[in-house]
């Protein structure tokens, strides 16, 4: 058994969300990746697409999810399952949000105009 306690060198900030990293191979875990995100008002994450398969589970505030061409809102306790190779993009809906972030280890994200594959600092 591993237990990871709470420490800020697991905390990553962007310009549009700060990222908890929680489980991840870095940590003990050899399969899982978990973090949780917290989004401020009016934040919107990057276009990008995840190699990985991700489940972001909504903890609090709604969020908006854009996925190829569809896009769902959801709020609180609710799940959205994101396919390994489609192009994402989430943002907050009247006011903040935080979620809670699982993907098999490994995982990069690559963003249009940049193709080289870019880890994940805090699934790692």
């Amino acid at each position: 058994m591993q237990v990871v306690a709470p420490s800020p060198a697991h905390v990553t900030a962007t310009p549009n969300a700060v990222m908890t990293g929680l489980a991840a191979p870095s940590r003990g875990s050899t399969e899982l990746s978990t973090w949780r995100v917290r989004m401020e008002a009016e934040a919107a994450g990057p276009v990008h697409t995840a190699d990985r398969e991700q489940v972001w589970t909504v903890l609090s505030g709604v969020l908006e999810f854009t996925c190829g061409a569809e896009a769902a809102t959801v709020s609180a306790g609710g799940t959205v399952i994101l396919p390994a190779g489609a192009t994402r993009r989430v943002r907050t809906v009247r006011g903040p949000a935080e979620a809670l972030v699982a993907m098999a280890a490994g995982g990069a994200v690559t963003t249009p105009g940049s193709p080289e594959p870019r880890r994940l600092p805090w699934a790692e």
